[in-house]
């Protein structure tokens, strides 16, 4: 099998940690693409993702997936230790909730504000909205906040341990330097939680 892969485009990262973090990285083929010189869209690439997404993980059998947390799902299924998704109904529910709080709270608002007001992102993103990203900018800054007070409670995001959930969000706080932010700086609770959860990638 072969993973498509971006370096530092924080969905492609959020699969080679979820690989490293099992110890498997080095048991998968990787090829890079590189989304600003948009290779993505290449009629090669488009070939292997018709939508053109990175990260994409093409099967010994031709099936092809897209959408990092499907990759990972697929990588939980075959490289099953340690578990990263949840052992039981309780712990799956608990992981995707704040995966997901991760996800669609955080990391999506990030990158409106980012796609909107950068500008390297000016030739990807026409035409940026800078109210839109202002708007998203504040909805960002207000949930890491919420979940620097959920660390400041707990080791780790879910089910009282490390999981996709840690890793998501481990993903954005490297990204979100891109915009000259780094919460694992700004709030004391994400900053120890990120040393805990960068010994458990390794």
């Amino acid at each position: 099998m072969k993973l498509y892969h971006s370096p530092q485009a924080p969905n492609p990262e959020r699969v080679t940690n979820f690989l490293k973090a099992k110890g498997k990285l080095g048991d998968v083929e990787v090829e890079e693409i590189s989304i600003m010189k948009q290779e993505h869209k290449t009629d090669d690439y488009r070939k292997v993702s018709p939508f053109s997404q990175v990260p994409s993980l093409v099967l010994d059998d031709g099936t092809t997936l897209t959408e990092s947390r499907a990759i990972c799902t697929y990588f939980e299924g075959i490289f099953p230790e340690p578990n990263l998704m949840g052992a039981d109904p309780k712990e799956k529910a608990l992981i995707e909730m704040w995966d997901r709080r991760v996800e669609l709270m955080l990391f999506i608002q990030f990158a409106t504000w980012f796609r909107n007001t950068h500008p390297a992102m000016a030739p990807l993103e026409v035409p940026q909205l800078p109210e839109a990203g202002a708007k998203a900018e504040k909805g960002a800054r207000a949930m890491a906040k919420r979940i620097d007070a959920h660390l400041g409670e707990n080791d780790f995001l879910a089910a009282g341990r490390f999981s996709i959930a840690d890793i998501t969000l481990y993903c954005f706080t490297g990204f979100a330097g891109v915009m000259k932010w780094k919460p694992h700086e700004e709030f004391e609770n994400i900053g120890k939680w990120r040393e805990r959860a960068k010994a458990e990638i390794g």
